[in-house]
């Protein structure tokens, strides 16, 4: 209940502290009736004390109530007559004495309670106010501790500069930058002794903007005593800009490692570039052309207009002979097209069957025919945004022709089984190795797609009339599949390189590409030889120069047939069968069939 304090008791309750009272009173008349002590002449001290211990415990009203108990058994038990409840006048200037001194007593030690306590309480906020204090300086002094560790990481100084007296202070990272003794007063004198004489002017501009009240933030050299540079980012913000002589604090900071990196990236950077113009230069003396190889005059038109066109996103068409390299000449014109970083979508319209050739080009929805379990995205969808590459367009079925014609006018197309049109951001180009106006003429192509795939058109020329890039091809497939087969071939022999010039390539490039394979599979040497046998065998009569004319003609009559009963599911009677088709009769169609071994009915379908 008193629990112990440095200084005195804990305050009581009220309830002890008025007992407490009457306790102490009691006591004190009690003691002074003691026949053994003979107090009965002195009781006054008794209950001075009893009032002093009442208010010292207690406080003022149990003092006040102790003061009152006092005076009555002071008046009563001790005033003559003593032990008598009557009025005692002649006593009453030792009782008021008697009571001036209970009060005086008791507000005295009621005052030095409450001093005490008030004493107690500064003596509690002093003991937290050091905890305090010490729990800040010790988390300042780790503070400061990161930041020391901090400045030294990055390399970067603190100071304060305070401009009507010049007196400057600096964290221990700009003595290390600056090389100087901690012992050294800093000045601006000393910040000047190591500045590089070149931005002395810099620094000195620096100084007298901030003696106007400006913020500065400039980068400069220092000249250290060894003779090595250090290059440093200062930064300086004013306190008090109101002032007349405003209070500057900043940082340093030492960015030479930065420097020199950013300075070594940037000469690597030109030097990567000097390099990148001498290896286009090196291309450019190679004759190469994205992948293609030659520097004939035919070939080098080829390139002038792939180079014409490739930025724009006209519509392409590129002609020529099997094996000439149309896809390389369409994978050239979208390399170098704005739209080279998103997809290259090749299709073979001939390898595809005619029944599957739409849905290939434009997908279709789920359910659209038998065996569509899922809707799948056609070649255009997976081109978006990019190039699609259309080989033998002039295979497409006239529906399918449809389709294409619109996607070229409309830039939409609809997928096989849905409704919805699906926009296309596609750049077309087209290859052929047919007559296209050939193909009009007999109705197998349509003339409107003709002139939409035909806005650019290109020809690219057969190995024949470009002579002059076999050596080129010869010497780039030779250095392609010798690295592919581990085998070291440095040249090749003077008779088989007079050969192969001497051919006449009916299979162009393709065919040149697999006589050099199959060459270098078979070589044993460094020096490449070429088995003439191999050219040979599949070289046309010295001087026929070209197929008979009764061979050409039955052939061009067999594709017109085939076509017509594909068109016609196999149908040769009737008004839609294609002997109406032919504008022939039916008995000569069929004599035809027979005659030129055509089977009709492989064009049925099920």
């Amino acid at each position: 209940m008193f629990g112990s304090d440095s200084f005195l008791w804990r305050r009581p309750s009220p309830i002890w502290a008025y007992g407490a009272a009457l306790l102490s009173v009691s006591a004190a008349s009690l003691i002074s009736h003691w026949p053994l002590l003979h107090l009965g002449s002195s009781p006054v001290s008794l209950l001075l004390c009893a009032v002093m211990f009442s208010a010292w415990l207690g406080g003022v009203v149990p003092g006040l109530l102790a003061i009152l108990l006092s005076a009555l058994v002071f008046y009563y038990n001790f005033l003559p007559p003593v032990h008598a409840l009557v009025s005692k006048p002649e006593q009453i200037p030792r009782f008021l004495v008697f009571l001036v001194s209970a009060f005086f007593v008791g507000t005295l030690s009621a005052a030095q309670r409450s001093a005490m306590e008030s004493l107690r309480r500064a003596h509690g906020k002093l003991n937290e106010t050091v905890q305090e204090l010490k729990n800040t300086n010790a988390a300042l002094t780790k503070s400061e501790a990161y930041l020391a560790d901090a400045q030294t990481l990055s390399e970067t100084g603190s100071f304060a500069w305070n401009l009507s007296t010049g007196e400057q202070s600096w964290s221990a990272e700009i003595f290390r930058i600056y090389e100087y003794d901690p012992a050294l007063k800093p000045t601006f004198q000393a910040v000047l002794e190591r500045v590089h004489p070149e931005d002395r002017d810099l620094v000195q501009k620096a100084s007298q903007s901030a003696m106007r009240g400006e913020e500065f933030d400039f980068e400069h050299r220092l000249l250290m005593p060894g003779g090595s540079i250090k290059k440093l980012h200062v930064r300086g913000h004013a306190l008090n800009r109101e002032n007349a002589n405003p209070e500057f604090v900043g940082a340093v900071m030492d960015i030479t490692t930065m420097k020199n990196a950013m300075e070594e990236i940037q000469a690597l950077r030109d030097q990567l570039y000097k390099e990148n113009l001498a290896l286009r230069e090196e291309i450019d003396i190679s004759r190469m052309f994205e992948e293609i190889v030659g520097s004939s005059p035919p070939l080098q038109a080829v390139l002038s207009r792939v180079a014409k066109v490739a930025p724009v996103d006209s519509t392409v068409l590129v002609t020529g002979e099997t094996g000439t390299g149309k896809e390389l000449v369409a994978r050239a014109i979208h390399k170098r097209s704005q739209r080279s970083s998103r997809a290259f979508v090749s299709v073979n319209c001939a390898a595809i069957p005619r029944d599957l050739i739409a849905s290939e080009l434009f997908g279709h929805e789920k359910g659209a025919f038998t065996g569509a379990i899922q809707r799948r995205l056609g070649r255009f969808e997976s081109a978006e945004g990019g190039t699609i590459f259309l080989d033998e367009v002039g295979e497409l079925p006239l529906e399918t022709q449809i389709a294409l014609l619109r996607v070229l006018q409309e830039r939409e197309f609809q997928r096989v089984g849905a409704n919805e049109s699906v926009k296309a951001d596609v750049r077309v180009v087209a290859a052929t190795n047919r007559d296209l106006r050939a193909a009009i003429a007999e109705g197998r192509f349509r003339e409107d797609l003709f002139y939409r795939l035909n806005v650019f058109p290109i020809e690219v020329p057969p190995l024949r009339e470009r002579r002059e890039d076999i050596a080129l091809l010869v010497e780039y497939f030779v250095d392609r599949f010798a690295s592919k087969a581990g085998k070291k071939i440095t040249g090749i022999g003077k008779k088989s390189m007079e050969v192969l010039q001497a051919y006449s390539w009916p299979g162009n490039i393709r065919e040149l590409q697999n006589v050099i394979e199959r060459s270098v599979i078979v070589c044993e040497s460094e020096n490449l030889s070429v088995d003439e046998s191999w050219l040979e065998r599949i070289a046309p009569a010295p001087d026929s120069g070209s197929q008979p004319l009764s061979e050409r003609l039955a052939a061009q009559e067999k594709e017109i047939i085939e076509a017509a009963l594909a068109e016609t599911n196999g149908k040769v009677s009737g008004p839609r069968g294609a002997a109406a088709r032919l504008g022939m009769p039916q008995s000569t169609l069929d004599s035809k069939i027979r005659s030129l071994k055509i089977d009709k009915y492989r064009f049925r379908k099920a």
